[in-house]
C-alpha cells in the first residue's frame, strides 16, 4: 500500500473522459446513469443536491481535468441523476407515483445489481448524500461514503417549504436564486461590484433548464425524509465529511460527524457555503479515503482544512 505522501504521475491523454448513458429500469421509475472509466475499476457512486445532475453537481471535476483524470485513474465513476434531473429529461406527469426517499435508497440498489457491483464508495452532496447515506443504513451494506448528512433542522424545513410553495407558483426562475445560495458562497455569487463567477453562471444555465415539478416532487421527497441518526450510529463504513464553514447545512455536518469518530472525519473549508470546484486536494483525498482514516491526516495537512481530522 502506498504511503499517502507518494504521489501518482497520470497520462491525461490515455484516459477517456466521455461517459456512457445507460437508462436503468426499476421498479421505481427509469433512471439515468453516466458511466466514466474503466468498469473493471472499483466503482465510485456519485449523487447530486436538489435540483442538479451530475454535470451541474460535479461540473469542478470537469473544470478541472487533472483531478477528473486523477480519479478516473483509480476508479469507475457511476454519475446517478435523480429521476426527473437527466439531461433532456421530460416533465413529470401528474398520473406519476411520488418518490419517497426510500424509494430513491430502493433505486440505488437496483443500479448497483444492474451494473453488477458488489463494495463500491460513494459520493453525495447534500441532498444526494442523504439518499446514498440512507441507501447503506437500509442494505447495511459496506461502502464508503462522503457528506451524509442526517436530521432536518427546522431551519431547512422552513426554507424548503418556501421553496416548495414558489416552485408550484412561480417555477424555477425565482427559485433557482435561492439555489444558488444553496450551493455558493457570497463572494462566489458576486455582488454589484465584483461579477459572479464562471461556474455560478454555468449553474444558472443549468438550473434553468429544470423542469419545476420534477425539482418539486425531488425536494418533496427530501423533506418527508426520516432523522437516520440512529442508522447512521450502528453504521460502521467510513466517512469522510466535506463542509464550508458558511454553509447553510454546517450544523447537521458537525451533527453527523461527531456520531461515530472511529469511522467518520471531518474537513471544514473556509470562506465556503457547500458546492465549489474540486481540487486535486479533494481528488487525492477521495483516493486515498478507501484505505482507511488514517492517512487522511497527511492529505488534511496539504490541504490546510480549518479544523484537523479527528479519529481514534
Amino acid at each position: 500500500m502506498a504511503d499517502s505522501s507518494d504521489s501518482v504521475s497520470v497520462d491525461m491523454e490515455s484516459i477517456p473522459l466521455a461517459g456512457k448513458e445507460h437508462i436503468v429500469k426499476t421498479g421505481r421509475g427509469s433512471v439515468s446513469v453516466a458511466v466514466f472509466g474503466d468498469q473493471d475499476k472499483p466503482a465510485l457512486i456519485t449523487y447530486p443536491d436538489l435540483a442538479l445532475n451530475y454535470m451541474s453537481c460535479f461540473q469542478g471535476l470537469f473544470f478541472s481535468p487533472e483531478a477528473f483524470s486523477l480519479l478516473l485513474h483509480n476508479f469507475c465513476i457511476y454519475h446517478i441523476s435523480p429521476p426527473g434531473h437527466e439531461l433532456g429529461a421530460g416533465v413529470a406527469g401528474p398520473d406519476e407515483p411520488s418518490l419517497s426517499v426510500d424509494d430513491l435508497a430502493d433505486q440505488i440498489a437496483e443500479i448497483l445489481d444492474y451494473f453488477g457491483l458488489g463494495a463500491v464508495m460513494c459520493l453525495g452532496v447534500t441532498a444526494g448524500a442523504y439518499i446514498l447515506t440512507l441507501f447503506a443504513i437500509l442494505i447495511e451494506f459496506g461502502s464508503d461514503s462522503c457528506f451524509p448528512y442526517a436530521k432536518l433542522s427546522w431551519t431547512e424545513w422552513l426554507c424548503n417549504k418556501v421553496m416548495s410553495n414558489l416552485l408550484y407558483i412561480c417555477g424555477m426562475c425565482v427559485v433557482k436564486e435561492l439555489l444558488l445560495m444553496r450551493y455558493f458562497s457570497k463572494d462566489v455569487r458576486g455582488s454589484v461590484d465584483v461579477p459572479e463567477s464562471d461556474i455560478v453562471r454555468s449553474c444558472r444555465r443549468l438550473l434553468g433548464e429544470r423542469q419545476s415539478p420534477n425539482v418539486l416532487r425531488f425536494l418533496e421527497a427530501m423533506n418527508g425524509r426520516p432523522d437516520i441518526t440512529n442508522g447512521l450510529r450502528k453504521l460502521q463504513c467510513r466517512s469522510l465529511i466535506f463542509v464550508g464553514e458558511n454553509s447553510p447545512f454546517h450544523y447537521e455536518a458537525l451533527h453527523t460527524s461527531k456520531l461515530d469518530r472511529r469511522f467518520s472525519a471531518l474537513v471544514e473549508v473556509q470562506a465556503c457555503n457547500g458546492h465549489r470546484r474540486t481540487t486535486r486536494c479533494d481528488a487525492d483525498t477521495i483516493r486515498i479515503f478507501p484505505h482507511g482514516l488514517r492517512f487522511l491526516q497527511a492529505i488534511s495537512t496539504q490541504c490546510q482544512p480549518k479544523k484537523p481530522f479527528e479519529s481514534d
